[in-house]
């Protein structure tokens, strides 16, 4: 019997009949897809109940999709470490860049059993952290939130891109490797669907980075994409003003408080970003042709099929 928590029974029924999860299949399931680990040498990867169903569910239970993403998981943790590989919470970088509050998980999920929404904030010194900098903890807390909360896991994530404290120098950060990077883990390998994505406050001059933006990712997620104007009532449109942070006038908690809470979570999740140091890739034992990572946009073959949903 697979080891996995328990859905409630509202969201085991859209496990159902939108990700084409069969319960009583769930266990040959897994079985097939750590047997596939197993078989391939050029790959280290967990293979825990409560991780590899996410793959499945994200993949809506295709496991061809779910090796892929599995294997681009790996595949960017080793070739990025300073952006995807953390592997200790207690280093005192970690917790000064994640307690910025760049990027903050809601606790409350949309409409109190749907997505989840997260914030990012362009709030940080661009004289003291690289956009790499920043999206180092914070990959570690998407890992979490992906293997632990089910309204991740079966909803997925909504993003809302907050520009309001952004600068010219900000977007120049964000330069189209590092772009690239962040798009690809994201939308490529995390196992999550991704409903909406909402840019708010945006300024003329991050017109460039959204061109950028809207040219790497797929044309379903572009699809999904919103560029509002200032304020949040626009985003009122799509998101009640209740299930947004009181920063922006709602009761989805305060986001610096918000991310000092989640250190309790990386607390008690302390041994387990610690094992991730035991995984990854090696591509001189990958069968085939090696994963070209830069030019992962430009490839053919089965990673040009990887989707969002």
């Amino acid at each position: 019997m697979a080891n996995i928590r328990p859905l409630s029974e509202e969201l085991q029924k859209i496990a159902i009949e939108e990700l084409g999860e069969v319960p009583s299949r769930i266990s040959a399931d897994l079985k097939a897809l750590k047997t596939w680990i197993e078989q391939q040498p050029h790959l280290r990867a967990r293979t825990e109940d409560q991780f590899l169903i996410q793959f499945l569910r994200g993949s809506k239970y295709s496991l061809e999709r779910a090796k892929e993403k599995i294997d681009l998981f790996y595949s960017l943790k080793t070739k990025y470490p300073e952006m995807f590989g953390a592997i200790d919470v207690d280093e005192p970088r970690f917790r000064e860049i994640h307690n910025l509050g760049c990027y903050t998980i809601l606790p409350i999920p949309l409409n109190e059993n749907g997505p989840r929404i997260m914030v990012y904030r362009f709030n940080y010194s661009i004289d003291l952290y690289s956009n790499e900098d920043i999206y180092y903890p914070s990959s570690a807390m998407f890992e979490l939130t992906m293997r632990n909360d089910p309204y991740t896991g079966i909803h997925g994530i909504i993003l809302i891109f907050d520009f309001s404290q952004g600068s010219v120098k900000h977007f120049l950060q964000l330069t189209p490797s590092v772009c690239k990077k962040i798009v690809s883990f994201m939308e490529k390998s995390m196992p999550v669907r991704v409903p909406s994505v909402y840019f708010i406050n945006v300024p003329t001059a991050a017109q460039a980075f959204f061109k950028l933006i809207v040219n790497l990712v797929s044309e379903k997620l572009r699809k999904r994409i919103h560029i509002l104007g200032k304020g949040v009532q626009e985003l009122t449109q799509y998101i009640p003003l209740k299930y947004l942070p009181s920063d922006y006038g709602g009761k989805n908690g305060c986001l610096n408080d918000l991310a000092k809470d989640y250190n309790k979570i990386f607390d008690s999740h302390r041994e387990y970003i610690k094992e991730n140091a035991l995984y990854g890739t090696n591509e001189s034992l990958r069968p085939g042709k090696p994963l070209n990572l830069e030019g992962l946009y430009g490839l053919g073959g089965s990673f040009r099929k990887l989707v969002v949903d």
